[in-house]
């Protein structure tokens, strides 16, 4: 057991309450921000400007003088001319009266007509002939026997394409006999025949022609 003195433990007392009272304190500061706001001002630096000396504007130059007005030279002086007008003197006319016609002067040739122009040239009209078709040049073709024992007759009207050399190229049938064997057995006929073709400015030609076929029987 240990005794102490009064006036040492009120030391102690003091020095205690001082320590807590300053960490109060600091606390406060970093709390309120006060430590920084010190920080700041004193890291601010001191900014410097130099004042340039303002000089006055230089004074207005006077303006040049006005050009010296030159005046005009008086006009040079030219005397007039000297005229001098002289009147022909004309002889006295002497005019004849007399009642004789003078002849009238002759008419001036008249002027030759302008040659005819030559007349234009004839337009060519070809020369065209037409195809010959001789029927009795042609082989008739044989009766259909199936036209003989139905005992079919009639008349075929064909037309049909003459080439240049002579030979039929095709064929139709205008006006018909009644019955379609005669009129295909007269189409068949036409390959028999050999015909003179048309003609222009006499160098052959394609062209139509017509012929009938008599389908009778004996």
């Amino acid at each position: 057991m240990s005794y102490a003195e009064p006036h040492d433990s009120g030391r102690r007392l003091s020095g205690l309450l001082l320590v807590v009272a300053l960490h109060v304190v600091v606390v406060y500061a970093l709390v309120h921000g006060l430590a920084r706001k010190i920080v700041e001002v004193v890291r601010n630096p001191l900014e410097t400007k130099i004042v340039e000396e303002i000089k006055p504007p230089p004074p207005d130059k006077p303006p040049p003088p006005p050009p010296p007005k030159l005046a005009a030279p008086p006009p040079p002086y030219i005397p007039p001319p000297e005229i001098s007008i002289q009147v022909p003197q004309t002889a006295p006319t002497i005019t004849a009266v007399t009642k004789v016609r003078p002849p009238e002067p002759p008419p001036p040739p008249a002027k030759p007509a302008p040659p005819a122009p030559p007349p234009p040239p004839k337009a060519h009209v070809p020369v065209r002939t037409a195809p010959v078709v001789d029927a009795a040049a042609c082989d008739k073709p044989p009766y259909p026997s199936a036209a003989l024992r139905a005992n079919e007759s009639g008349v075929v009207l064909l037309s049909f394409l003459i080439d240049v050399n002579g030979s039929v190229l095709e064929s139709r049938v205008e006006r018909s006999s009644g019955y379609r064997r005669l009129d295909e057995a007269a189409r068949n006929g036409l390959s028999l025949c050999k015909f003179r073709p048309a003609t222009v400015d006499g160098k052959p030609i394609r062209d139509w022609g017509r012929i009938e076929y008599e389908w009778k029987i004996q």
